[in-house]
């Protein structure tokens, strides 16, 4: 997934590069609103944009407007102020969401994710004999609810929402700590996964040797 961050914050960019390459997305990153218009004209393969409203040359939601509405690219306005007025404007002109600074990057990548998945109008997603509603957090095998339990529906959500991707072992022991507030080890992690085969039965979740676990679109 390409992702154009259009902030001037070097912190904020120097965070973001880190955590939204770790998750395996590709970002793009400008810092005025000449450079993005440049970019804009010679690249169409954009998935999402993350659009800080004030910049050095001028302001966010012109170019919204001018620049990135007609383009049909989903946009998340940021704002360092957290104004009525900027958050009814920027929905007003078609922004996906919007984000007040400071902000939780977790949270910016879960609306990321959010977004991406509604944008492509598949909030049910299919591989092999085996469908995940992302929606209503239900896996069903041949049209059967297969009865996981929440941290195996959340592990499971987690490779369907990252689909084609690797997710390494660490994301995953992180997010494990998040969601129970408990440490497991690698060879836990490998027992939920095992579970997760035995009760799904089929073979969807590819272990990548060394590096986490990856569900593939057909």
């Amino acid at each position: 997934m390409n992702i154009l961050l259009v902030e001037d914050t070097e912190s904020i960019i120097k965070g973001l590069t880190y955590s939204f390459t770790k998750e395996g997305y590709k970002l793009e990153v400008k810092t005025n609103i000449l450079d993005t218009k440049k970019y804009l004209l010679n690249n169409s393969q954009i998935d999402l944009i993350i659009l800080d409203v004030t910049l050095p040359d001028g302001d966010g939601f012109d170019l919204f407007e001018k620049e990135i509405k007609s383009l049909n690219i989903p946009t998340i306005f940021l704002t360092a102020k957290d104004e009525e007025d900027d958050i009814v404007r920027g929905l007003e002109v078609g922004a996906e969401d919007y984000i007040t600074k400071p902000f939780s990057t977790k949270e910016l990548l879960a609306r990321v994710n959010r977004i991406l998945l509604r944008s492509k109008k598949n909030s049910v997603i299919k591989v092999k004999n085996i469908s995940f509603d992302v929606d209503k957090q239900i896996l069903l095998k041949d049209g059967k609810q297969v009865d996981l339990s929440a941290l195996e529906l959340k592990l499971v959500n987690l490779l369907f929402t990252n689909i084609n991707k690797v997710v390494s072992r660490d994301i995953i022991l992180d997010k494990i700590w998040e969601w129970t507030g408990n440490y497991v080890d690698d060879h836990t992690v490998t027992v939920y996964f095992k579970r997760i085969r035995e009760k799904i039965e089929t073979d969807i979740i590819i272990t990548i040797k060394g590096m986490g676990y990856r569900i593939d679109e057909e």
